[in-house]
């Protein structure tokens, strides 16, 4: 029998390459947004690579945005005073799900299901998190969430006595 190492998302994605590749089509088509454009209104240069750092290491790539960003906490600290609402977070997941089609990323069930879930997930913590006030202070200690194929089995439920 031979063993076969898993593949993670990121390297399934085709790596850094391809999430760079996705994030800059996907911040291309923020501005003209009716309801990005405002929330992403001063966006830095170098936002779409900042965020392709996160979700690669998030997704099992590198963890340059640790080392280059400070981790965890300060994408949540990124997030806190925007009141980001559920149209919003709706429209972009769904923006960038169509942008991943176009840039190629892989249509298998297994992989577009990992990810929508990762974006259901990602996005509803940006959410509750931009709602918080905007002088919050994240715990720098705050782990860098890990994201793979995911497990069947349901949502967890307490054992029982």
């Amino acid at each position: 029998m031979t063993n076969h190492k898993v593949p993670t998302l990121f390297e399934w994605m085709g790596g850094a390459e391809a999430l760079n590749t996705l994030m800059v089509k996907f911040y291309q088509r923020v501005p003209a947004d009716e309801l990005l454009g405002p929330l992403f209104a001063g966006m830095a240069a170098d936002h779409p690579h900042r965020v392709a750092d996160f979700v690669g290491e998030v997704t099992g790539g590198p963890e340059a945005y640790t080392k280059n960003r400070g981790g965890h906490a300060n994408m949540l600290a990124a997030h806190f005073g925007r009141n980001i609402s559920e149209a919003q977070r709706r429209r972009w997941v769904t923006l960038l799900l169509d942008c991943a089609d176009e840039v190629g990323l892989p249509a298998d069930p297994e992989f577009r299901s990992a990810l929508v879930a990762y974006l259901e997930w990602g996005s509803r913590l940006a959410v509750v998190n931009s709602q918080l006030p905007a002088s919050t202070v994240a715990d720098p200690e705050t782990p860098m969430p890990k994201w793979g194929w995911g497990v069947p089995g349901g949502p967890y439920q307490p054992e029982k006595d």
